[in-house]
């Protein structure tokens, strides 16, 4: 880790408040910003406090106001893990234009603040899968308990063609083009990362995002399961740690890494189907059949995604590590040793 100075929008999240821990543990000071919107993220924050007595400082402030704090917090910045921003398919549909302002209009603020900065600090930002749409030109086979690709063994690469569907794919998609594009006309240091279906502890999962800690959440509240579609829809699963290791080289590798795109998830060895893959392991920790509601399907849900990281593991060096087995295991640990934040 070669950077002592660490701001994170959104950083009391639950990407931004483990990301925050990890760069502290790696001797840096993190400011984080954020407005504080989100259920959860003043209890992330308090919990970290308990943890780390020093180097974190907390500004709450609102990415989408152009004011002087978020250009003095970005010119004394080195690096910035833009993760601030509208996160639900289902929440754009509904107000389109909060969702263009949080997410377009945030990063353009952002981004000419680096601008002006002198300052030069590396960016990376926290993109979506959703960029490419519902991948209608792929051919998807439909099997027993999952969909899978009939042509793309490791998954879908960088060279896949931009589909933007839903309001918030459009909104992520500027984003991510902004700011790959100001490092070619302005010559900034950015790194785009299409994420896919991150997980693990201080995640607040919601039944419009997070579905991983959403469905562990829903059984240990006793709530019913809703499945929107027919359950086979396919994802490759990346649990925290891994995300934040892809963080740190993709960093320490800026050389290589400047200016480029990387679409990041659990890859092929993590893909695993939302509920009849997912069921199973359910049901053996919470020791009881499970079932679920079955909805029509939403709108901008891919039936399948999986990320090819190849050219991660050639730029940087970096591929998941941790089975979804093992980090399932290790959210359900966390969530039920916090379940007072969950039961009400």
């Amino acid at each position: 880790m070669k950077y002592n100075q660490v701001l994170i929008t959104g950083g009391a999240g639950f990407i931004g408040i483990n990301a925050a821990e990890y760069f502290i543990n790696k001797g840096a000071k993190v400011t984080i910003l954020d407005n504080f919107s989100r259920y959860g993220s003043k209890i992330n924050v308090s919990k970290l406090k308990e943890k780390i007595k020093d180097k974190l400082k907390i500004i709450e402030t609102d990415i989408r106001e152009n004011s002087g704090i978020l250009n003095k917090t970005v010119k004394n910045s080195q690096l910035i893990l833009h993760l601030a921003g509208q996160v639900a398919v289902t929440t754009s549909v509904i107000n389109p234009r909060e969702d263009f302002e949080i997410n377009v209009v945030g990063t353009i603020n952002l981004l000419e603040a680096i601008r002006k900065s002198g300052n030069n600090p590396i960016l990376i930002y926290s993109s979506t899968n959703k960029v490419y749409g519902n991948l209608e030109n792929t051919n998807i086979v439909e099997k027993k308990n999952r969909y899978e690709f009939k042509d793309f063994p490791y998954g879908i690469s960088e060279k896949q063609d931009l589909d933007f569907h839903s309001p918030y794919g459009c909104s992520k998609g500027a984003a991510d083009q902004y700011i790959h594009d100001y490092s070619r006309v302005y010559k900034l240091n950015t790194i785009v990362f299409r994420q896919s279906c991150i997980y693990g502890p201080h995640q607040f999962g919601i039944e419009d995002q997070g579905w991983v800690a959403w469905f562990i959440i829903a059984l240990l509240k006793k709530e019913k399961i809703k499945i929107y579609g027919n359950g086979k829809q396919v994802r490759d699963i990346l649990y925290i740690d891994d995300l934040l290791k892809a963080y740190e080289l993709a960093t320490d590798n800026i050389n290589i890494t400047k200016g480029n795109v990387y679409n990041i998830g659990g890859s092929y060895k993590n893909k695993i189907s939302i509920w009849y893959e997912f069921k199973p392991i359910l049901e053996n920790l919470f020791s009881k059949k499970i079932n679920a509601k079955f909805l029509p399907e939403r709108i901008g849900d891919q039936k399948i995604f999986i990320a090819d990281v190849r050219k991660s593991k050639k730029d940087f060096g970096w591929e998941p590590q941790v089975s979804y087995v093992e980090g399932i295991n290790n959210l359900y640990k966390w969530i039920i040793a916090n379940k007072e934040l969950f039961i009400k």
